[in-house]
């Protein structure tokens, strides 16, 4: 009797000792093909928000979205639907000269209709910096930089055919 069960436990060490060492290297394997893979994955630094847009309220109720980033990619979200969008250079340069011209860090960080119903309600981030207003208390200095994000909102949208979504926006406040 005895001697069936140490054949048996040599067997089984037999087979036990040859499967955990394959396990084993095939964890090895797996693991580092996956941090290969994460390592792929992540070519350098993200780009960063450089813009970050939200309208909501008003008669046709809006409730929009957009989002730039510094390397031109950005997103239009709506109710309906988000599309991606892509900036060039010069249009990241006129939107930040934009916000340059309009003294966006100067500026309070809430702006409050006194009266009025069926306003839009903004909320504006620009390099950290968050500034929320709405229709009829917007700074006019402001409001260049509304106009320009809902014209790249409604280029994002396909409501409009244009090439350069920022259109012939002049860059300085009269």
């Amino acid at each position: 009797m005895e001697i069936s069960n140490r054949c048996r436990e040599r067997h089984a060490l037999k087979i036990w000792i040859p499967a955990c060492f394959v396990c084993l290297v095939a964890a090895a394997i797996v693991a580092c093909c996956i941090s290969t893979q994460e390592t792929q994955a992540l070519p350098g630094t993200p780009p960063a928000v450089l813009v970050d847009y939200h309208r909501v309220g008003g008669i046709p109720g809006y409730d929009d979205r957009l989002v730039i980033f510094d390397n031109g990619a950005a997103i239009v979200s709506s109710r309906m639907a988000s599309h991606e969008i892509r900036l060039n250079r010069t249009d990241l340069d006129q939107i930040s000269s934009i916000f340059t011209n309009a003294q966006f860090s100067m500026l309070e960080s809430n702006y409050t209709a006194q009266l009025g119903t069926d306003l839009v309600h903004y909320t504006i981030t620009y390099r950290g910096k968050t500034v929320n207003t709405e229709d009829s208390a917007t700074p006019p200095q402001l409001q260049q930089v509304i106009d320009v994000l809902n014209r790249i909102i409604a280029t994002g949208d396909g409501l409009t055919q244009q090439v350069n979504p920022l259109g012939n926006v002049p860059v300085s406040i009269p």
